[in-house]
């Protein structure tokens, strides 16, 4: 059994992206639906101080480390997580399974327009996906208020008719735990992952950093650098560490 680490009470798996990656094959195979959250540092502060968020971060099938910060944080406790596992890397993993077996990939996030060219990149990069439909991001729905929209319902019932396998829901935290844990219960996809901006990357909208600050785990920094105005957001990776440094019994292994 894959061991677990609570951080700040948000129990994320201490796993390797190769490990999530066999989870996930059998999971498309025997047709057994499975959520991911990809908590990193922010989402996990923000989760601290909501609880609801917390349970609903808690409830996913599958909960990787996304953020270097995590790593660090349970460091300072000296509980080693094996390596940062991220939404993005989960779901290039996921369109190469499905280009290798067909699987059907819904869209669903980014604005208007956007999942057009998304899928015209993916079908040159990986012509052995189906894609099975694709919605924007920008409509109300019960991951604003908790009500069931008619635009939703209608977004719902077009991945279900779709025979999706893998949903991709790229809103940004947390309108996408949200929305995901609102609707898994109707959702007949197999495998159903929160993953931000992938889709805004995977039609060339924006990009990812580069390799060299990937490696070294200063993506926060290159964001910081391309978008100044996220310095209030990125202000709390030193307040997650400073937290972690003078917890008690707030970051342990889960055996």
């Amino acid at each position: 059994m894959v061991n677990k680490v609570d951080i700040f009470g948000v129990v994320i798996q201490n796993t390797t992206l190769i490990d999530v990656v066999d989870i996930l094959r059998e999971n498309l195979k025997n047709k057994k639906k499975t959520t991911i959250y990809t908590p990193n540092t922010e989402i996990v502060m923000a989760a601290k101080r909501d609880e609801r968020l917390k349970g609903i971060i808690n409830e996913g099938d599958i909960v990787i480390p996304d953020g270097i910060g995590i790593l660090h944080g349970a460091k300072l406790k000296g509980i080693t997580i094996k390596e940062r596992v991220t939404g993005f890397d989960t779901s290039m993993e996921l369109l190469k399974l499905a280009d290798e077996n067909g699987y059907r990939l819904y869209l669903l996030g980014g604005k208007d327009g956007v999942g057009n060219k998304a899928v015209e990149n993916l079908s040159r990069k990986y012509p052995g996906i189906m894609i099975s439909g694709h919605h924007h991001g920008y409509f109300k729905g019960s991951h604003f208020n908790g009500e069931f929209s008619e635009i939703e319902n209608l977004v719902v019932e077009d991945i279900n008719t779709s025979n999706t396998d893998i949903l991709f829901v790229g809103f940004g935290f947390p309108k996408q735990e949200l929305w995901i844990h609102n609707n898994k219960d109707r959702l007949d996809a197999t495998i159903i992952i929160g993953n931000g901006g992938v889709i805004d990357i995977l039609a060339g909208e924006a990009k990812r950093a580069p390799e060299v600050f990937i490696k070294l785990g200063l993506e926060w920094l290159y964001r910081l650098i391309s978008n100044p105005s996220r310095i209030k957001r990125q202000m709390v990776l030193p307040l997650f560490l400073i937290q972690s440094i003078f917890s008690k019994d707030k970051i342990k292994e889960i055996k």
